[in-house]
């Protein structure tokens, strides 16, 4: 006996495979029992629905094989990917460079002397050429005149001197084994023409307290107020004696450099009134000891030590521009 019969509602043995169902179909080209007859025309069996009780989605995956499609989870094309990854685009610069077809970038426009006109180059390289000249001039000048003796110094001496003196003199007064350990305050006054035309005495004008004033709290002081008049005072008593008297050809020199320096610095200063006019100078200096520290043993005199020179007559040459009489000051020239 079968391990079932066909067609029977028996049940499969254990272990053994289940037999297929038959088609219940009939053969194409037969007709069923409802009187229609199969075609193939109808449609393939992908193109007919799913089966009664199935959705559509019953039926994906299909299965083909032993291998089960997968789910889409992003493909790379090239070097950019798609999918879980997104593309960033940062190696497009690298790959497509337009300054290739642009050509190379111009040049930039010129800068400095370059971006001017011919003529104005020429007198930049002729300005700049004088310039470095004076430098080198004044460079040598120096060299010469700091120098020991020498046989250019013994021929060109006083050319040396006409172009040091006095504004260039150079001392070794910072390096001498005992600095300058005073304190020297020139003063000046005057006897001045008022406007009235009465001749009088001014009182005596600080000069060197009224630089350390303008110097006093400045960040950036000038040379002028912090050497002009101590350099003009040390030249002069360089080149004269005790008796006030020049010792040289450069004494004459020191002595008009000094006058003209405290008439300037008196015309400023509007001495004797507005309007007066300096008829003569005398210039005296007050030297101070400066006192030694509270550790040192050294006693030194705090007595002041004065110097007054001789009255000076003052010359129209003595005046600066604008200050002499009968012209204008800055002012009245400005207003007019």
């Amino acid at each position: 006996m079968d391990a079932y019969d066909k067609g029977s509602n028996a049940r499969p043995v254990p272990g053994e495979p289940e037999a297929a169902v038959p088609d219940s179909r009939p053969p194409e080209g037969q007709e069923t029992s409802d009187g229609h007859e199969t075609a193939d025309d109808h449609g393939t069996p992908d193109s007919q629905g799913p089966p009664v009780g199935q959705t559509p989605s019953a039926r994906i995956p299909q299965q083909y094989g032993d291998q089960q499609e997968q789910p889409y989870e992003g493909q790379q094309y090239g070097d950019q990917q798609y999918g879980d990854q997104q593309y960033d685009g940062q190696h497009d610069d690298e790959r497509y460079d337009d300054t290739a077809l642009a050509g190379p970038p111009p040049p930039p426009p010129p800068a400095g002397i370059a971006a001017l006109s011919l003529p104005y180059q020429i007198a930049a390289a002729l300005a700049l050429a004088v310039v470095a000249v004076a430098a080198c001039v004044h460079v040598g000048m120096v060299f010469l005149h700091v120098a020991p003796s020498n046989t250019v110094t013994k021929q060109h001496g006083q050319a040396i001197d006409e172009w040091i003196y006095p504004e260039f003199e150079q001392n070794w007064k910072l390096f001498a084994p005992n600095p300058l350990q005073q304190n020297i305050a020139v003063q000046v006054r005057a006897d001045v023409r008022a406007a009235d035309g009465e001749i009088r005495t001014t009182r005596w004008y600080d000069l060197s307290a009224l630089d350390g004033a303008a110097i006093d709290g400045n960040l950036l002081p000038s040379h002028t107020q912090q050497n002009e008049l101590r350099r003009a005072w040390d030249f002069f008593v360089a080149t004269h004696d005790n008796a006030n008297r020049p010792n040289g050809l450069r004494g004459a020199l020191s002595e008009k450099y000094l006058r003209r320096i405290v008439v300037l610095r008196l015309d400023r200063e509007q001495a004797g009134g507005r309007g007066a006019v300096v008829q003569q100078v005398q210039v005296r200096s007050r030297t101070t000891n400066v006192p030694p520290p509270k550790w040192s043993q050294e006693q030194v005199s705090d007595k002041p030590i004065v110097r007054q020179l001789p009255w000076w007559p003052v010359s129209e040459a003595d005046r600066a521009a604008g200050t002499r009489p009968g012209e204008p000051t800055g002012t009245e020239a400005s207003a007019r």
